[in-house]
């Protein structure tokens, strides 16, 4: 459907606010079962999304961006995490940084049954209530995957990056987490010169036709 700016605004708001917000707190649980407790004594283990709004990632920047590109961009305010109460630091943090795309991949089957349910909707002739949550679900797919998919590349301070250096043998790890304080620098030159669009833009299509194909025949 072709949607002007304030109906797409008001369809996509609500999963990209979720999506954010759900993958910050997902980092808080995991590293409260890995043994941190950080997180939970701020009080930001919550998915009440006001509790992770950072007033430029998450307000004025997707406000803005999508205002002049159509497409919201942002972030929420880092769930702090101590590596130094987890059981086994090294190996529980990769979990801890993997909980956040994971949600966001539990996010977008979550959105993926939405679609599903609407198709079921509109099979009933309840088309008023399908036709919002099908593009609803067709946001919050997208939405969810591109999250996912962004934060899954191998550069501090992203989680992939912090995945990797868990990953990798200690001596290599700390040098590539001696990029981190550059990583914002070298995303954007990735972003702008298209190379990172080139890598994550075939990805991202197909696993959203993957979850599409799982609810829609």
């Amino acid at each position: 459907m072709d949607l002007n700016l304030i109906q797409k605004f008001t369809v996509w708001i609500l999963p990209a606010l979720f999506a954010i917000t759900v993958h910050e707190a997902a980092h808080g649980y995991a590293a409260r079962f890995f043994g941190d407790d950080t997180a939970a004594r701020l009080g930001r283990l919550s998915l009440n999304p006001l509790r992770h709004i950072d007033p430029i990632g998450t307000v004025l920047l997707p406000i803005g961006t999508f205002f002049l590109s159509g497409f919201i961009f942002g972030w929420a305010k880092p769930v702090p995490v101590d590596a130094r109460n987890l059981r086994n630091p090294r190996r529980d943090m990769a979990w801890v940084s993997l909980a956040g795309p994971g949600s966001n991949l539990v996010m977008a089957i979550f959105w993926g049954l939405m679609m599903a349910l609407a198709q079921t909707l509109a099979a009933k002739g309840l088309g008023t209530v399908a036709v919002p949550l099908a593009l609803m679900g067709q946001a919050g797919v997208f939405i969810n995957l591109l999250l996912m998919l962004f934060n899954l590349v191998p550069i501090p301070p992203l989680d992939g990056g912090r995945i990797l250096v868990s990953l990798l043998p200690p001596p290599l790890g700390a040098q590539l987490a001696r990029i981190e304080p550059f990583g914002l620098l070298i995303l954007i030159l990735l972003l702008v010169t298209g190379v990172l669009w080139a890598f994550l833009g075939p990805l991202l299509d197909a696993m959203n036709g993957w979850i599409t194909g799982l609810f829609l025949p």
